[in-house]
Parts: C-alpha cells; structure tokens; sequence
C-alpha cells in the first residue's frame, strides 16, 4: 500500500507565500513518488510523478516527460503507465518530473478559465514553479532536458523556446508545431476541443498574437544551442502491427493517418532548422503509426541525445 507523509520540505524559509510547495508525497514505491504541489500558477495542487534515481549521493540532472492528448488514466502520466519510464531510468542517474493532468493542454498558459479544464497555467508551473521547488526536494543539479510525444511533443518545443536556457536538450516524438497559420490552427483547434474545452479560451480567437506567439516554426531560431531529437514515421504500419495489436483498424487506420501527418509538420520544422543552420538528430522511419510502442522504442533512442546535453 503506497504511503503518505507530510513534508515540510521545498522552499526556503524566506521565500514569499505565494511561492509554490509541496504539501504532501504518496510512495508507490522508494524511488516512485507522486508529489502533490500547491501551485499558485494553477490556482491549487497538481500531482507530479518524480522518479528518482538508484544512487542519489550527488546532484543530478531533471528530464521532463510530456504525454499527449488523450491520456489513459487521470492520476498517472501515460510515461509510467504505457511508456516504460519506470523501467527505462531504473539504471539512469537522473530525475525524472511527469506532470499529470496535462492531457489536452498544450502544457501551456491559458488565457482564461474554461468550463471543462478550468484554470490552466502549465508553462508558468513546468517552467518557473517546479524547477527550483523540485531541485531543492529532490537535489537537482539545474540541467533539465524535455521529451514529449504527440501534443507533448509540440509543447515540449514551445517551453524550449519560451524559457530561454531552461532545457539544454529537447526531444519531441510524433508532433505538430504550426499554431498561427491556419492548418495550425485547425489541428489545435480541434484537439483541444475534443473534450467540450473552449480553443479561446486558450490563446484566444483566431486574430490574437498569442497563436504566432507560440509558434514554434516561427521561433525555430530559439532553439540555438540546445540539443534536438525528433521522431516520426511514416504512418505505414510496422512491426508493431500485427494480430495481437488491441484495437488494430483503429490503430492502423486513424494512428496511420495522424502519423503521417505528424512526419509532413516534422519535415517542416527539418527544413526550418536547416534553413537557420542549427543541428539536430533526426529519426524519420520508414513505417510506424501514432502510438505507444513506437514511442517507448524511441525514448531509448532520444536518450542517448538528451543524455549528452545533460553531461558537465
């Protein structure tokens, strides 16, 4: 049974009232916390998984794992529940941070409160309330890294470009990342608005600057210096489709065309970056839909780039 206990731990004494804490922490296990942080960003407290590594006698790195749009289960990132985080960095001397909640969110600042999400400041929370609040906690050392699949992976590149020297290394699986044209826009658009959310309520209507504002083919140029990893595939099905697959039509038919269309937005941000002379690694296969398999296969993939940026 997982345990709770209280912490009094998170901020220094002096910091102001308003400053985010930690009011409690469930055990799943000893090294799989869920911290319960009251955000005054967020208007109240959100749960963040933190996976903690096998040795913690020395500071260490954070990477930041973002889920996508449709979410499995309310009380746990989809990284932990079909993405084989736990697994993945058992042997890793790293911090791993899991929003949970997220889903359908864009992890961003929304304008106004909407009927169904309510009051959602993520990029304020990811960006400025959790880092200093978890690096005290949990001894991070100051070097994040963020890897987001689908509506993750688009708002893991927003928050790189939007939080200046923040993550030295970004890694998005499977994404779009078009938000002021009107392509873009549709596709976010719908998205959010899948669950009865209102899409103003997030940057507005279609007009206001927040939609180039978040942008991320137009401020591709942020992203200079940081070390890139993106994902995506053809949308053809590969060795991950078979007769055992769950739901396969579905998987094959809608996962393939969302695939698809999330490798036309990746070569979009390829050309981008090329055209402004900034690297980065590229894993465009030849076969995969939109779904979790291929993405737990290519978060071993991305490691080895994210790992690199957070070395001294």
């Amino acid at each position: 049974m997982a345990l709770v206990f209280a912490t009094m731990i998170g901020a220094p004494a002096a910091r102001a009232e308003s400053a985010a804490r930690i009011d409690h922490i469930v055990r799943v296990t000893d090294r799989w916390l869920q911290v319960f942080v009251r955000s005054p960003a967020m208007a109240g407290t959100v749960q963040v998984d933190v996976l903690l590594p096998r040795h913690r006698d020395a500071p260490r790195p954070t990477v930041y794992l973002l889920e996508g749009i449709d979410s499995a289960r309310p009380d746990q990132n989809d990284w932990t529940f079909q993405g084989g985080a736990v697994e993945f960095f058992a042997d890793k001397n790293v911090n791993v941070v899991l929003p949970v909640g997220g889903a359908g969110s864009y992890y961003t600042d929304w304008q106004r409160d909407d009927p169904v999400r309510g009051h959602q400041k993520w990029e304020t929370l990811l960006t400025r309330e959790l880092p200093p609040l978890l690096n005290t906690r949990f001894d991070g050392n100051g070097r994040n890294a963020v890897l987001g699949i689908s509506m993750g992976a688009q708002a893991a590149m927003m928050l790189a470009e939007r939080s200046g020297d923040l993550y030295a290394g970004v890694a998005a699986l499977s994404g779009c990342f078009n938000t002021s044209d009107a392509i873009g826009q549709a596709e976010l658009r719908y998205i959010v608005g899948t669950d009865g959310s209102d899409p103003d309520a997030m940057w507005g209507p279609s007009t206001d600057s927040d939609w180039a504002a978040h942008d991320v083919l137009t401020h591709a140029d942020r992203l200079t210096g940081k070390s890139l990893y993106l994902y995506a595939a053809s949308g053809l099905p590969g060795e991950h489709e078979n007769a055992t697959t769950p739901d396969l039509p579905d998987v094959v038919f809608e996962g393939g065309a969302i695939e698809f269309g999330t490798r036309l937005c990746t070569d979009l941000l390829r050309e981008n970056l090329r055209t402004l002379g900034i690297p980065a690694t590229y894993d465009l296969t030849p076969a995969g839909t939109h779904s979790w398999p291929y993405w737990r296969d290519h978060l071993a993939t991305a490691w080895p780039v994210l790992a690199a940026a957070l070395s001294p």
